[in-house]
């Protein structure tokens, strides 16, 4: 079986150093296989706050753990306007990755993140036409078995943000990159950017979609919440290929704890759910 972590949103310049700490003990006693950050680093951009992302990076892979990470809208400087148009990911790339797209691989996962923060959009995200082609080719030769996963901060599909609030916006470009996504053959999308916690076959949402596992990730140590939610972080296991089993853990005030966990099982081209064993 193999595990991996997504956190989203973490925000370190508003975030819950209580929090922080609760994540750091769950996952370097528990962990996966690889630990997915998708976005969203910082509050601002700020080298103090980059310092600190870095530094928690720093602690996991210190602990034995493999990371992942791409950058969100957070991490382009706002109020800074020569570095946001001129440098807008340099922070970025000095103190988390110098990879804005970075590739993880071992024996039954293939993981590929994908920068969609812009310095026009501010808020919203874009992919581009040589992303598109990146999508391709790196999963171009990656054997079936493996499962095929796609990370990007803003979400490739419109989702439900809250009752009668309609629907998110998608990435710019959204129709290139789901037929990017479709003929890659990837299996998961994961995303986060809105801080709340939703998974769904692609295939229910979108006719023409591929073969995606839509799975969206809470906020995992900011304090910045959307109503209803708290602190989370999803855990994924992956028990054999076309099986996928999501816990959501959220934050109690004092640790993570899972909530009802959800199986789901690829048959006749979509994502049929199924009720996992306890953990």
């Amino acid at each position: 079986m193999a595990s991996l972590v997504q956190l989203s949103d973490v925000h370190f310049g508003a975030h819950d150093p209580k929090v922080v700490q609760g994540v750091e003990d769950f996952l370097l006693a528990r962990r996966p296989d690889l630990v997915v950050v998708s976005g969203d680093f910082t509050q601002r951009a700020r080298v103090s706050q980059y310092r600190e992302a870095g530094e928690f990076l720093d602690r996991l892979e210190q602990g034995g753990l493999a990371t992942l990470g791409v950058p969100g809208n957070h991490d382009v400087p706002f109020y800074d306007v020569v570095r946001r148009f001129v440098r807008p990911l340099h922070r970025y790339k000095k103190y988390i990755d110098d990879d804005l797209c970075p590739w993880f691989e071992n024996d039954t996962l293939a993981v590929l993140g994908i920068n969609t923060a812009r310095s026009l959009t501010f808020k919203e995200g874009r992919i581009s036409h040589a992303q598109m082609d990146l999508i391709r080719a790196r999963f171009r030769d990656v054997a079936e078995a493996k499962t095929r996963i796609l990370v990007t901060h803003h979400p490739l599909f419109a989702l439900p943000i809250g009752e009668g609030e309609g629907l998110t916006k998608t990435v710019g470009r959204h129709e290139g990159a789901l037929q990017a996504v479709a003929d890659a053959g990837v299996q998961m999308v994961l995303a986060g950017h809105y801080h709340r916690s939703f998974s769904r076959s692609a295939r229910d949402m979108v006719e023409k979609a591929g073969r995606e596992l839509v799975i969206q990730a809470g906020t995992a140590t900011s304090t910045r919440l959307r109503d209803g939610e708290t602190q989370s972080f999803n855990w994924i296991d992956v028990p054999r290929p076309g099986a996928v089993e999501l816990r959501v853990y959220g934050w109690t005030g004092e640790a993570f704890t899972a909530g009802t966990p959800a199986g789901f099982a690829f048959e006749d081209e979509r994502w049929a759910t199924y009720e996992p064993q306890p953990a």
